[in-house]
């Protein structure tokens, strides 16, 4: 004899296998048929163009179908997102995004799109962001590095960034902020430059993630001055934390890949569970700390909701700085 509850455990149970079941029919209707193209605001060559492609072989080894990288850098990561938002909304182009979806949200009016206009399908992680000096740089860390600045006139020491509106900007901006001093932003397309500009004496230093400096740092060219999370990094600890001078410090920049709004939910779900599957390799976490990468995934629904509370967070992050952001 069946309890009351039966029918209802019944249901529940069916409602959960048919969830499961959506992505394999969604599969079953021939997706993806054709390449797949992933969309980087980014210059090739850096952070994200690299993780770009580790886990574009993946998903190519998993779909059988082409998977092409298609760089649109500009506009401080605006004109590669448009690309994504102006994107058939079919699951065959998203981005790869970050940080600066959240960061210029909250801070331009003049962006073409809004949050609302891209589907979020899976988060991958955080990217360990470093400020980094050259190696002739007179300060070694941030303690003497506030004291540096501080005897200088305001603005004559400089730092750089991949862009306006990055994480890599409100890092320099919090710095200038906390530590009551005033170094002058300067926005690059990419960091390529902004290395060889410190190596070469250009620029003093820049906020940059580790993996892509990372080269230059094992060549003794340059050298951290400190980490932007909360902590030092797990897989980095052998630097100090921001936040060890200054408390209360942290400027993250994460990673997740978006689509379009208007995905239909067969799809979204496929190519979040492919995505799930491909970030849950099990060499995949330490693929990703080779890369500076602390692995963290979220599906469609949670990383949509850690979007907004990034969007929160970065709004009152950033309403102290006023107009440094722009």
């Amino acid at each position: 004899m069946h309890s009351p509850q039966e029918p209802s455990r019944r249901r529940a149970l069916l409602g959960a296998a048919l969830a499961l079941l959506a992505p394999a029919i969604a599969r079953a209707q021939g997706f993806p048929s054709r390449s797949v193209r992933i969309v980087l605001p980014q210059p090739p060559g850096g952070a994200a163009d690299r993780l770009a492609r580790m886990l574009g072989e993946r998903l190519e080894a998993r779909w059988k179908q082409p998977v092409v990288m298609d760089n649109r850098p500009g506009g401080g990561v605006v004109v590669g997102t448009q690309a994504v938002v102006h994107a058939q909304p079919d699951g065959y182009t998203f981005g790869l995004l970050g940080s600066s979806l959240s960061i210029n949200a909250v801070q331009r009016k003049d962006l073409p799109y809004e949050v609302k206009d891209l589907q979020p399908l899976a988060r991958i992680g955080y990217y360990t962001v470093a400020l980094v000096a050259s190696t002739k740089f007179p300060a070694n860390d941030i303690k003497s590095l506030i004291a540096l600045v501080k005897k200088e006139p305001p603005n004559k020491i400089a730092f750089g960034s991949n862009g306006i509106g990055t994480s890599a900007q409100l890092a320099g901006e919090m710095l200038n902020h906390m530590a009551g001093i005033q170094m002058q932003h300067v926005p690059y397309n990419g960091a390529a430059k902004m290395y060889t500009d410190i190596i070469g004496g250009q620029l003093p230093l820049g906020f940059s993630v580790v993996s892509s400096a990372e080269g230059f740092i094992k060549a003794g060219q340059l050298k951290v001055l400190g980490v932007t999370s909360a902590q030092r990094s797990p897989l980095f600890p052998q630097w100090p934390a921001i936040a060890e001078t200054l408390p209360g410090y942290e400027a993250v920049n994460w990673a997740g890949f978006c689509g379009p709004a208007g995905l239909p939910r067969e799809r979204v779900l496929q190519i979040s569970e492919d995505l799930l599957a491909v970030l849950g390799a099990p060499d995949m976490a330490r693929t990703l700390a080779d890369q500076g990468i602390e692995l963290a995934p979220l599906g469609p629904a949670e990383f949509e909701a850690f979007i907004q509370s990034e969007m929160k967070r970065f709004a009152a992050v950033t309403k102290p700085l006023g107009n440094r952001m722009n």
